[in-house]
């Protein structure tokens, strides 16, 4: 009767936290109302399986049946509850959700369920446990190679456990596969534990850097309220504000620049009042700064337009009857062309068909 009591009890734990997993608003009131009714109920199957004293300090992991491995998960899956818990003492909660794991763990170590691997983790942990992690290497492709490594772990062990949830078939009437399902679960279990205690690792180091949580009372409401509506007193000045005009006033003292050029106090770079007061209404496109002809004019210059060709370019210039110099200059060089093909006939220097 005692064994139907707590499998029943474990049973309705097992459903509760699906139920809880299979929920996506973890900030409702009625999701923390599930949630510690869903604890509640795993702390009842510990104390009925410390009644029942399943558990025993003499016995080995031969010594305990396929249906009470499962039992072994009870505090991994309260700890894994414990830190979904939205509470602002979250120290507490972190310290309260290790304790589970540290149980859960012990009991593994001593029926020496643990394999080489998973030893050599909790042997870190119980030797280093506030600076414990799955990868202890700073190398970068090394702590990759792990994690890809751990991910590859963790899919197999799932996949296992796919293969023997879709087929009961190969479960019926078999104690070793029965065995075999529960061992490869509380193995992956096990896996996510390690990862989760380094993970409390890490929150608890973020939390311990936050500052102090102010006191509840009615000067502290009386302040926030101040604060959000902007009635702060003259002489009530925040520590932790940044822009206090003492402390600006005491810092901007003394000269801006060393004798080296080097920055000794802050200082802001401010243009004139007319340029900001004439940006200020105008259009938010470029304007144009010069006329189409202008634009023309200065690529002309640059010799950015190409001019010539065309039928333009066969027509000769008429003759300037005026400029002596230009019509002498013209009438040396026909002379000279006239002297070049008298002294040099066509065909003069075709040799190669002589004989």
């Amino acid at each position: 009767m005692s064994e139907q009591s707590i499998r029943s009890l474990y049973n309705s734990a097992e459903k509760q936290r699906k139920d809880i997993e299979a929920s996506w608003d973890s900030n409702t009131a009625t999701y923390q109302q599930n949630l510690a009714a869903a604890i509640a109920t795993y702390d009842d199957c510990l104390k009925l399986a410390d009644r029942l004293s399943l558990f025993s300090p003499n016995e080995t992991l031969e010594d305990l049946t396929s249906g009470d491995l499962q039992y072994l998960l009870i505090n991994y899956r309260l700890a894994d509850l414990i830190l979904r818990i939205s509470s602002k003492d979250r120290k507490s909660t972190l310290q309260r959700a290790r304790e589970a794991y540290e149980k859960y763990l012990s009991l593994l170590d001593h029926y020496e369920i643990l394999d080489t691997a998973q030893k050599k983790l909790y042997s870190d942990y119980t030797e280093y446990p506030k600076t414990f992690s799955t990868i202890n290497n700073a190398d970068p492709s090394l702590r990759r190679g792990a994690k890809i490594a751990n991910f590859k772990l963790e899919k197999e062990l799932k996949s296992k456990l796919d293969f023997l949830a879709q087929n009961p078939a190969y479960l019926q009437n078999d104690d070793d596969a029965v065995r075999e399902l529960q061992l490869t679960n509380i193995t992956l279990c096990t896996h996510k534990a390690f990862q989760s205690l380094e993970s409390l690792n890490l929150e608890e180091q973020i939390l311990a850097m936050a500052p102090p949580p102010r006191p509840d009372g009615p000067e502290s409401l009386e302040r926030d309220y101040r604060e959000r509506m902007g009635l702060r007193d003259k002489d009530d000045v925040s520590e932790d504000r940044l822009d206090r005009r003492d402390m600006l006033s005491a810092a901007n003292k003394g000269p801006i620049l060393s004798a080296g050029g080097k920055p000794l106090r802050p200082f802001t770079l401010l243009d004139s009042r007319q340029t900001v007061k004439a940006g200020v209404f105008r259009s938010g496109h470029n304007l144009p700064t010069m006329t189409i002809d202008e634009y023309l004019e200065e690529e002309r210059a640059r010799g950015g337009i190409i001019e010539g060709g065309g039928e333009a370019s066969g027509l000769s210039p008429e003759p300037d009857e005026d400029n002596y110099e230009k019509g002498d200059a013209e009438t040396m060089k026909a002379r000279e062309w006239d002297e070049f093909t008298e002294a040099n006939p066509k065909g003069a220097g075709n040799t190669m068909n002589r004989g």
